[in-house]
């Protein structure tokens, strides 16, 4: 029968002292893992937070857990975690302040994600961004098309920022509302201005097929000019 509070037990599991230098390399190496995992996963993986920040709650959160309910997990293993933690967290903090490559690494770059009512099709790419839920963020700021949108910007944190068109600067553009997207075709079925749906790009056509001068592509759905409402 276990015995409460054998300190021994309680404090290390019955394992040896030296183990603690394993917990130290073991923690070292998940938490970079973890940390070069969020950084694939990008920004969007971890919005609102950064990936340093959320790096910490994961680590911080899996160490203080099982000790709080496993008998067999000892006290003092997890405490080294957070002091490693802690260290590492330190280091990580001193080296974005020193490097500026290091904190580009670390935390991203805000990305221009729409530049003058077109796409920046390289930083989509990058950033592995859905076109659907891109659009729905729009939507949530009231924009119906792009042409109201002079630049918008990824930011560190995953959030995308807006910067408007005045009114009377405002043009026709890609439709970003869902009833008017579908509408998109490989025929342009008359005479007007149409937007390539891949980039963005609007141009006045006739009826027929047409490439889209920026990126090649094919499909187009006719472009509006609407003034966003607020």
């Amino acid at each position: 029968m276990t015995e409460i509070f054998e300190w021994n037990r309680l404090l290390y599991n019955d394992l040896p002292e030296s183990f603690l230098l394993e917990v130290i390399f073991r923690s070292t190496i998940m938490f970079t893992v973890l940390l070069l995992t969020l950084k694939v996963a990008g920004k969007r993986g971890v919005k609102q937070l950064s990936v340093f920040e959320t790096v910490i709650i994961i680590a911080l959160g899996s160490a203080a857990g099982d000790p709080m309910f496993y008998e067999e997990v000892g006290i003092i293993p997890p405490i080294t975690v957070f002091l490693v933690i802690i260290l590492l967290y330190r280091l990580v903090t001193w080296l974005t302040g020193k490097s500026k490559r290091f904190e580009e690494f670390i935390e991203g770059k805000t990305e221009c994600i729409i530049s003058e009512g077109k796409f920046s099709i390289a930083t989509f790419k990058k950033e592995s961004l859905a076109q659907d839920e891109f659009f729905s963020e729009l939507r949530l700021k009231s924009i119906e098309h792009l042409g109201q949108v002079k630049n918008a910007f990824m930011e560190t944190s995953g959030e995308i920022s807006v910067f408007y068109y005045e009114d009377h600067d405002v043009q026709p553009g890609l439709p970003i509302l869902p009833f008017l997207f579908k509408l998109k075709s490989k025929t342009i079925p008359a005479e007007g201005v149409y937007s390539c749906i891949f980039c963005g790009n609007t141009e006045s056509h006739k009826a027929g097929n047409a490439l889209c001068s920026v990126c090649a592509k094919s499909e187009w759905v006719e472009a509006i000019d609407t003034l966003r409402k607020t």
